[in-house]
């Protein structure tokens, strides 16, 4: 059940039975020729409400505003900073206490998320807080592996492609996605990891067409099928661990 399509009623019902919830947290940010721009949003959006289906979960809706500074120089990025977004989780988090939800496992698909996400759970040691990424479970990275092997790279990614093919959109081919891009070491990955990408303008000139190490036209739509199915099912069988199911 989404939040914002329930009644006060049926939430006040609800809390009942059950204290957690789900929140999505993704980016509004360039994914490439033939990502879309919410992608990291909707693939959060999308696995957290197929999760919360099989979990009898609620699910708050999409944080979808959040830091992806290095790709300001993309059309269609906004980007907020990551006090903002900080401020944002914080007040996100009150509010949702406030109504009586007390453990609150925030699903992440920005890797520029996951330091703030995490300090904001530091900070706040009192509260059940949770943060996983929808690409932290060994059947998910099984797949990813599969499918796209080194070619997975680490942005605009046809595992997430893939993702939004199967759930809401298959944009068609372009000529920039068809060519590979750089192929990137383990120790570029590894160094640049949480999406520390440098200065926009540096960015963009390094990555012209907006993939980073990442050959999107692998994506295929079967492809996002199987990485929803293995994705949701982890996240609930994560989220109801962590409400102690």
């Amino acid at each position: 059940m989404k939040l914002q399509m329930a009644t006060w009623l049926e939430v006040e019902e609800y809390l009942k039975t059950s204290r957690g919830i789900i929140i999505p947290v993704g980016s509004t940010e360039q994914h490439g020729p033939i990502g879309l721009i919410g992608t990291d949003a909707f693939c959060a959006e999308k696995i957290a409400e197929d999760a919360a289906e099989q979990a009898g979960a609620i699910v708050a809706p999409t944080l979808a505003l959040t830091p992806a500074p290095f790709n300001m120089d993309f059309p269609g990025t906004i980007s907020l900073s990551e006090g903002l977004f900080k401020s944002l989780v914080s007040e996100v988090v009150d509010g949702l206490m406030h109504h009586g939800f007390e453990q609150l496992y925030f699903l992440n698909a920005h890797g520029a998320n996951l330091a703030p996400l995490s300090e904001v759970a530091a900070d706040r040691a009192e509260t059940k807080i949770r943060v996983r990424s929808w690409w932290d479970f060994e059947n998910v990275n099984s797949l990813r592996n599969e499918y796209y092997g080194r070619w997975e790279g680490m942005h605009a990614t046809p595992s997430e492609v893939a993702i939004t093919q199967a759930a809401f959109r298959l944009v068609p081919p372009h000529p920039l996605a068809e060519t590979p891009p750089e192929l990137l070491s383990a120790e570029y990955l590894q160094a640049h990891s949480g999406d520390r990408h440098g200065p926009p303008a540096e960015h963009r000139e390094r990555f012209p067409d907006g993939r980073v190490g990442a050959h999107s036209a692998m994506a295929k739509p079967s492809h996002g099928e199987q990485l929803l199915k293995a994705a949701s099912k982890a996240v609930a069988r994560d989220y109801q661990s962590f409400l102690g199911i």
